[in-house]
C-alpha cells in the first residue's frame, strides 16, 4: 500500500468529519442541482424518473430547510430568515409546476446555484 493511500484509508474519514454545516449544505445542493441539470435536457416538455427523483431530493432539501428557518433558535437575522423563507415556499410550489409539466426546472438550478454561491466565501460554486 502506497503512503498516500495509506493515509487515505486512516485519516480519510477524519477529514470529512471536519465539514462545516455549510459544506455538508453545498455539497448536498451541488449534487442535486448536478443531477437536475443532467436530466433536464432530457425531459423536456416532461418529467422522465430520474429528474422526478432529483426535484422530490429537492424538494425535501427546501422542506428541510423551511423547517430550519422556522425554528426560533435560529440564528439567521429575521430579515434574512424571511428572504430564504420566501426561496424555500417559491421553491416547493415551482417543483409541483415542473412536475406537472408546466414549467421548466431551470429556475430551480439558478435558485440553488445562487445559494451554493451564498455558502462559499468569495461567492464561487465548484
Amino acid at each position: 500500500m502506497s503512503v498516500a493511500a495509506h493515509a487515505h484509508t486512516s485519516y480519510g474519514h477524519h477529514a470529512r468529519a471536519l465539514k462545516t454545516p455549510r459544506d455538508i449544505e453545498y455539497d448536498v445542493l451541488a449534487r442535486i442541482t448536478g443531477r437536475i441539470q443532467t436530466h433536464i435536457p432530457h425531459a423536456r416538455g416532461r418529467t422522465g424518473a430520474a429528474l422526478t427523483e432529483a426535484l422530490n431530493d429537492n424538494r425535501r432539501l427546501w422542506a428541510a430547510f423551511a423547517a430550519d428557518l422556522a425554528h426560533p433558535e435560529n440564528a439567521f437575522p429575521a430579515d434574512l430568515r424571511a428572504r430564504m423563507f420566501y426561496l424555500a415556499e417559491f421553491t416547493l410550489r415551482h417543483t409541483l409546476q415542473v412536475l406537472s409539466g408546466s414549467a421548466s426546472a431551470d429556475v430551480l438550478v439558478d435558485i440553488n446555484t445562487a445559494v451554493m454561491r451564498g455558502l462559499r466565501p468569495g461567492g464561487r460554486t465548484a
